[in-house]
C-alpha cells in the first residue's frame, strides 16, 4: 500500500509540473460548457445535453488513452520505471499508483460533465458509473501502449490511431448498424449508449466494461515483466 500511495504522490506532482498533460482534464469539459451554452440552449431541436454527453464519450475514450501513454513512455525515457521495477515494485502497484491519481483526476472532470447535464439523482449516478468504469478502461489501454513505446513521441504515435477508433467509432455507430453490432464490445460504446440512453441495461454495460478492464489489466501486466526493465 505504501508503494502505491507513493507513486500515486510522485505521479500527482509530475501532473502538476506537465500541462500537456493537465490541460486534457479542463479542455473537454470546457468545450462541452461553451457549446451547451452558445448552441444547444439557444436552438429549441438541439438537446441541452448533447454536447456534454458526446465531449465525456470523447473524453473518456481519447485523452485518456493518449496522456496515459505518454506518461509511461515519459517513465521509460527517463529510467523511472526501471528503477522501479528494480526496487521490486510490482505491476498491479504501479498501475494503481499511476492510474489511481489519473483516475482520481478523471472522476473529478466526470463529475463537471454530470453538473453541466444537470442529471436527476439516479441518473446521475449512472453517468458517473460508467465513466468511471470507461475511464479506467482507456487509462489501462494507454499504459499497456506506454510499455511498448521507446519514447513520449512513440507513444503518441502508438496511441493515436487507437484512441481515435476507440473513441469515434461509437459515434459512426449511430449511423451504421453493421459498426454498431461490432462496436458493442467496446467499452466507449457502452458510455456512449448508457449516457444517451439512461433506460438502457446499465448491468449488461458494466459489465462489458468490466470485461474490458480484466483482458487489458492481463495485457498491461505481460507487458510490464516483458518491457519493464528497458532502458
Amino acid at each position: 500500500m505504501r508503494s502505491i500511495k507513493t507513486i500515486f504522490i510522485k505521479q500527482a506532482k509530475d501532473m502538476i509540473r506537465n500541462m500537456g498533460v493537465m490541460v486534457q482534464f479542463i479542455i473537454f469539459p470546457a468545450v462541452a460548457l461553451i457549446m451547451t451554452i452558445l448552441v444547444a440552449r439557444p436552438d429549441e431541436y438541439i438537446p441541452n445535453n448533447m454536447f456534454v454527453t458526446m465531449m465525456a464519450a470523447i473524453f473518456a475514450g481519447m485523452a485518456l488513452i493518449t496522456g496515459m501513454a505518454g506518461i509511461i513512455a515519459e517513465d521509460i525515457e527517463n529510467k523511472s520505471l526501471r528503477l522501479l521495477v528494480m526496487a521490486g515494485i510490482k505491476p498491479h502497484q504501479y498501475l494503481l499508483g499511476v492510474g489511481g491519481f489519473i483516475l482520481f483526476a478523471a472522476t473529478i472532470t466526470s463529475v463537471a460533465f454530470a453538473l453541466m447535464g444537470g442529471f436527476a439523482a439516479v441518473e446521475f449516478a449512472k453517468f458517473l458509473a460508467i465513466m468511471v468504469a470507461g475511464a479506467a478502461t482507456s487509462i489501462i489501454i494507454g499504459a499497456t501502449i506506454g510499455i511498448f513505446a521507446k519514447n513520449q513521441q512513440a507513444a503518441t504515435g502508438l496511441a493515436m490511431p487507437v484512441a481515435m477508433v476507440v473513441g469515434f467509432v461509437p459515434m459512426i455507430s449511430n449511423f451504421n448498424e453493421t459498426i454498431e453490432r461490432v462496436a458493442v464490445v467496446l467499452h466507449t460504446q457502452q458510455i456512449n449508449i448508457i449516457v444517451n440512453d439512461f433506460d438502457a441495461n446499465f448491468s449488461r454495460a458494466m459489465g462489458i466494461v468490466g470485461v474490458n478492464i480484466l483482458v487489458m489489466a492481463v495485457l498491461f501486466t505481460i507487458a510490464y515483466k516483458k518491457k519493464g526493465l528497458r532502458g
